[in-house]
């Protein structure tokens, strides 16, 4: 498929280390708690079987493994699909594009896309592996799918001092345009706002949508705080106000990453 696969597998390959991500930083360890509390209550009951599309190394998967459930992990990145069958769990996975699934129509209890939305600037492309994450769920199952927030980038930049004339540009051109500019860091990439990403789930098919903030409006006190003498305290703070307020409309859009759960019909 013509588009930015080959950068997004570079990028993971050659200069950036998911497999440490989840345990770098607070907005990391929040993305982490949160979301593992998330799936506990939004997923069906093991041993359930769950597909994790752009599951890279297999940290969520291992985690879901441990409480019993069947997992199968589908990754665009060779090096994390390695990763995941050579890990302990050993998890069971593939390269594939989350657009599409090499997998059975409804063969799946519920269905994961942690990653692939916002590696996908086009929103056609997003609402194409929506559709291949409604279609191999069966009918009643579950399909979550996470997004990076519209405001996370200059929030980030700001609680770490390093916002400066040109980020506060590209904030600015976030607002209305929501691609990430590469030069900056990361990859080519699209930051949701809360709306998009229900319409998009909605275009695809799904029903009973909700949307939750997932590190909650606080992650940038901890970032903030993360050398200093507060630094667990601050965070702990953080992850409290993120139970608080997980489905607050007015703050949910604060979280770092956003995650969309709804039922396929």
């Amino acid at each position: 498929m013509a588009d930015q696969s080959d950068e997004i597998v570079a990028y993971y390959t050659d200069r950036y280390r998911e497999d440490l991500r989840l345990a770098a930083r607070p907005q990391a360890r929040l993305e982490r708690t949160r979301t593992l509390e998330l799936l506990r209550a939004y997923l069906p009951t093991p041993p359930a079987r769950i597909l994790d599309v752009g599951g890279g190394p297999g940290a969520y998967a291992r985690a879901l493994v441990a409480l019993g459930y069947r997992v199968r992990l589908l990754d665009l990145v060779p090096a994390h699909v390695e990763q995941a069958r050579a890990g302990s769990p050993a998890i069971d996975s593939d390269v594939a594009d989350a657009r599409a699934l090499p997998e059975e129509d409804d063969s799946y209890d519920a269905t994961l896309l942690l990653g692939p939305l916002y590696h996908l600037p086009q929103r056609a492309d997003r609402c194409r592996a929506l559709a291949e994450a409604l279609r191999v769920t069966r009918p009643g199952g579950r399909v979550l799918a996470a997004a990076i927030s519209r405001f996370a980038g200059p929030l980030d930049f700001a609680a770490t001092g390093r916002l400066d004339d040109r980020t506060v540009e590209e904030a600015e051109v976030l607002l209305t345009d929501g691609r990430n500019d590469a030069r900056l860091g990361f990859t080519h990439a699209y930051f949701h706002r809360v709306e998009e990403l229900l319409d998009e789930c909605r275009t695809a098919g799904l029903v009973e949508l909700a949307v939750d903030g997932v590190e909650g409006p606080a992650w940038i006190a901890a970032e903030a705080a993360a050398h200093g003498p507060t630094a667990e305290t601050v965070y702990a703070a953080a992850l409290r106000l993120a139970h608080v307020f997980r489905g607050e409309p007015a703050l949910v859009a604060a979280s770092a990453h956003l995650l969309a759960r709804g039922t396929v019909p």
